[in-house]
């Protein structure tokens, strides 16, 4: 049976937006549907006359659910659901309210992307539900889940967390990440899940709904309250968003744990889904591309290219990258595939034939026509609307592009402004291709040591007029040092300091996450919401959200701004973006592999490679003019030869001879023309 989507409901009542908005959505979806076509589902709109006032009812095929108005209705997801839901799906949201109606938690299973958290929260918009989310890392702790104890005027209490919040006020608990969290962290919601029954550490008793009804006709509500006895709401419900595990890397599941869950697999969309998408966002590229690029990216998923010991390709990130192509039709597909998987830095020699046998099987390999960008020409404030956007244009080939991209609040500059910048070739394509993909996502920028990713990062934001926040990362670093961590205030209190990462995306400022390499993978994953959809859930209570969506809320709730951040909402800046910075993955090794499935998601990925003989004589010379030139030659043969051998010794040789340290060298050649070359190389290379 087609599952379809219907909504009843009545024209008043509090529900009437949420009805006028899935009617609005469902009329669009209408209109576009070819007539004929038996393989989508059927969407059909009833609602019934003014006399309904019981609140809305969803029909989704044969499973219905009747609105509830919610209490905290900023709460509720806003801006989800896309303009056409895709069949597949409909077929999840039909599975998910199912499992609701029956009141059952539910596990989302599958691989690595932002698809099942929209469906979950597609699901929530839908049914009109407050929301509790947390990401779970290798740093969450039982207070993280249950009660937080906090000091006020010398007293402590305790604060309720997501789940206690959840269960008591019937929202829906949204855990994300179920392999990051250590072994002993989730077993505490056991009993929750299980019986609805919690003990918490101010000393009251979480007790199902129908127990303590029970309870009710014996006691009066006093009674219970001096027991301390709180009752777990019947509407509230766990979605457990997770990957499969031993497939990706992470804890496996607790068997207890798992058992108390339904779950279901969110793969990726179907081909023909995935088609309708790209093709609505790419209207320049044809039609045959577009398809190659999909069947490209569809063959590294399957099964066969994971036993080659391939990752996943990023699925999600297509439709940003066929936007880029929209805009540069003539510019090369291949190349566009390497901004999303970089097999060339990620992959050994065998996995780097397959995926070059792929790409010549979709005839994907580059032909004479196809362009590179060259460089950036010239980039202009764009003043409509206040909006903090800049037109920059781009040459490809003998022709201009002009694109719309997010700039920030200071006055921008000319590309080639900045006299501490040296513009070579390399560099001038390199930051061409990083304005593109500005245009739709954020950048990891892939290099060795020292051969100018921090310089190349401040021209590229000076370009656009961008604040830099940077952020040194550490191995041992928390989801709290990125996020926000506990002080304690002069008279003993304790309180909340925003990162320096949060208060970037409040201000609309450019962050630099330098040395993203050595920071433990379950760590990042606090940053996925954020990447992926804009949106952050901080430790103490607050909201940050994407601007369209903080938009939508205010016009609803007919709110002002001071309104919401009293509720703790605060919008995120349209011109926050990062720039992440790395070291190139090591090949073959199990400590070094940072970049992995998910990481891949989360990055359009550009490669800094090291400056060729000629560029870096132009580097130096213009730098430090005054360098005797026969040292000069000596020192960048010597340099060149060392990273030209295949011998491990002399490659770790060369690492410590990065364009950086002869920099320095030449800097100290120029001071001091007599010393000895033999001892400034030696020095360098600690040797």
């Amino acid at each position: 049976m087609q599952p379809q989507l219907l909504l009843l409901g009545a024209h008043g009542g509090h529900s009437g937006q949420a009805s006028r908005r899935v009617r609005l959505l469902l009329r669009q979806v209408l209109r576009g549907r070819p007539a004929g076509d038996g393989q989508r589902p059927e969407f059909r709109l009833l609602h019934a006359g003014a006399g309904a006032d019981t609140g809305d009812t969803i029909n989704i095929g044969d499973v219905s659910y009747k609105l509830k108005t919610p209490k905290n209705p900023e709460l509720v997801p806003q801006n989800y659901i896309s303009d056409s839901l895709a069949q597949s799906v409909v077929q999840h949201l039909r599975w998910i309210m199912q499992k609701d109606l029956l009141g059952q938690d539910v596990f989302l299973i599958g691989p690595p992307g932002p698809l099942r958290r929209s469906v979950a929260m597609q699901y929530l918009e839908l049914t009109r539900r407050e929301v509790e989310y947390i990401a779970l890392s290798r740093d969450t702790t039982e207070t993280d889940l249950k009660q937080r104890r906090e000091i006020r005027a010398g007293t402590a209490f305790y604060i309720d967390q997501c789940a206690v919040r959840a269960a008591t006020e019937g929202r829906t608990l949204i855990l994300e990440g179920l392999e990051k969290a250590e072994r002993n962290v989730l077993p505490v919601l056991n009993n929750l899940l299980e019986n609805r029954e919690m003990q918490l550490e101010d000393g009251r008793f979480l007790m199902s709904a129908e127990r303590y009804d029970k309870l009710l006709q014996e006691h009066t509500k006093t009674e219970l309250d001096a027991w301390k006895i709180v009752r777990v709401s019947e509407n509230f419900r766990v979605i457990a968003l997770g990957l499969p595990v031993p497939r990706y890397s992470g804890n496996s599941l607790d068997p207890p744990l798992r058992s108390r869950f339904q779950a279901r697999d969110i793969y990726y969309l179907p081909f023909k889904d995935q088609l309708k998408l790209l093709y609505s966002v790419g209207a320049n590229v044809s039609a045959e591309k577009v398809s190659q690029l999909l069947s490209f990216a569809t063959t590294l998923c399957s099964q066969e290219s994971s036993t080659l010991g391939l990752p996943d390709f990023p699925l999600d990130s297509l439709p940003a990258a066929v936007q880029v192509l929209n805009s540069f039709p003539m510019m090369s597909i291949k190349h566009a595939i390497q901004w999303l998987y970089p097999y060339t830095i990620l992959l050994g020699h065998e996995g780097k034939m397959a995926v070059e046998g792929v790409l010549k099987r979709f005839e994907l390999q580059d032909s004479g026509s196809s362009l590179l960008p060259k460089e950036i020409i010239r980039v202009e404030r764009m003043t409509e609307n206040h909006l903090f956007q800049a037109s920059v244009t781009v040459r490809v080939a003998n022709k201009e592009v002009t694109i719309k991209v997010p700039a920030g609040t200071r006055p921008l500059s000319q590309p080639c402004a900045s006299d501490r910048f040296i513009q070579t070739l390399s560099h001038k394509q390199l930051l061409a291709e990083m304005m593109q993909s500005h245009m739709v996502k954020d950048i990891c920028l892939v290099g060795g040591k020292g051969c100018g990713k921090t310089v190349i990062t401040k021209n590229f934001a000076e370009t656009l007029g961008y604040n830099i926040e940077p952020i040194m990362l550490y191995q041992d670093m928390t989801a709290r040092d990125l996020i926000q961590q506990r002080y304690t205030l002069p008279n003993g209190d304790t309180a909340w300091r925003s990162s320096p990462l949060v208060n970037a995306a409040l201000e609309g400022k450019l962050v630099l996450l330098d040395g993203i390499h050595r920071v433990n993978t379950g760590t990042l994953a606090v940053l996925q919401r954020l990447i992926h959809d804009r949106e952050l859930s901080l430790y103490d209570g607050s909201r940050l959200l994407r601007e369209d969506r903080y938009m939508r809320l205010k016009e609803e709730l007919q709110m002002s701004d001071e309104q919401l951040q009293k509720r703790s909402i605060f919008p995120i800046h349209p011109s926050f973006r990062i720039i992440a910075l790395a070291e190139p993955p090591a090949i073959g090794s199990t400590t070094q592999q940072w970049l992995g499935p998910e990481f891949l998601t989360m990055f359009f990925f550009h490669y800094m490679k090291p400056l060729v003989k000629s560029e870096e004589i132009q580097v130096i010379k213009e730098m430090v003019p005054n360098i005797p030139q026969e040292a000069l030659d000596k020192l960048l043969s010597f340099t060149h030869k060392l990273r030209d051998t295949q011998d491990p010794t002399a490659q770790s040789l060369a690492a410590s001879l990065s364009t950086r340290q002869l920099l320095r060298i030449s800097r100290r050649l120029s001071q001091y023309p007599n010393e000895n070359l033999h001892s400034a190389v030696t020095k360098a290379c600690l040797s």
